[in-house]
């Protein structure tokens, strides 16, 4: 009787601090502390967010129930007074035993299940996208080609002034239509970069070699964050970019500004890649002197 009541009011305890911690939470602490921003980013982010989020809330249910347990057995176990000698050190419980190994099985396979079907969203290629950029990583810089348009951006390596903080002027910045379909495709020039815009919880590396894509549909107008997530030599920390979505008109305006510049016309290409040895590519060879 005495350990029922010590179960009970172990349970409506926890049930009460999980409801006052759950009533206390800010809209920051329900969104799993995910960056600021995000919400409604692109057609991807809730679902990335409702990943995150939802597998917290059942790891976090995990754990209540196992430390409750690790409480309870430790209170309803306890060595009460006048008891003496060592309490029975091997006892077994095949149920307990079972749904130990059962349990943690169907959260791995539901982990797995829900990642899988949420990663296949966000990878499904689109067809016709009505934005195509090439983006180009390069120690320790970007470069943007607009596909369609013929035109490119090329950057150059972001300076910081004297409280380390980024110049404006030398940001590179890709721009982006809202509501339009868009494709990423991604090339490096020299060593493995990683293309991270921050509000868009997704990330994918930049291989040498390899090209990598990336689909997804800007939802939300502003200027977002953008970084080299791999560590790709001494300037790794300056490797910057900004994501600006803009209106229709306005993207129009800024690749007319650019196709008015003849050095922007054109598409970039790898040719300045100093990785020799890439797969299809011939070592060079000195050229021999007869004299």
């Amino acid at each position: 009787m005495r350990s029922k009541r010590q179960m009970k009011w172990a349970a409506t305890s926890t049930v009460a601090i999980a409801g006052l911690v759950l009533a206390g939470c800010t809209p920051s602490q329900q969104r799993g502390f995910l960056p600021e921003g995000s919400e409604g980013a692109t057609n991807h982010t809730e679902s990335l967010t409702a990943l995150w989020v939802n597998s917290w809330i059942v790891l976090l249910l995990v754990g209540l129930v196992a430390w409750g347990l690790v409480l309870w057995a430790a209170i309803a176990y306890r060595r009460r007074r006048g008891e003496t000698g060592v309490p029975v050190q091997l006892r077994y419980n095949m149920p307990i035993e079972t749904l130990f190994t059962v349990i943690p099985v169907i959260l791995i396979l539901g982990f797995f299940g829900f990642t899988a079907k949420t990663q296949s969203a966000v990878e499904a290629p689109i067809a016709n996208p009505d934005t195509r950029v090439e983006v180009i990583g390069k120690r320790w810089a970007w470069d943007f080609n607009y596909t369609d348009e013929n035109v490119h951006f090329s950057g150059v390596q972001v300076q910081t002034d004297e409280n380390g903080s980024p110049v404006p002027s030398t940001m590179p910045v890709l721009y982006l239509p809202v509501n339009k379909t868009t494709e990423i495709k991604l090339e490096s020039r020299d060593v493995i970069h990683s293309f991270w815009v921050v509000e868009y919880l997704y990330k994918k590396d930049m291989i040498p070699g390899k090209t990598n894509y990336m689909y997804f549909t800007p939802t939300k107008t502003g200027t977002f964050v953008g970084k080299c997530a791999e560590l790709c030599g001494e300037y790794h920390s300056v490797m910057l970019f900004e994501v600006k979505v803009v209106e229709q008109a306005e993207y129009d305006a800024y690749i007319a500004s650019l196709k008015q510049n003849p050095e922007n016309r054109g598409l970039l290409t790898l040719d300045y890649n100093p990785n020799q040895n890439l797969p299809g590519a011939e070592a060079p060879v000195e050229e021999s002197h007869e004299g």
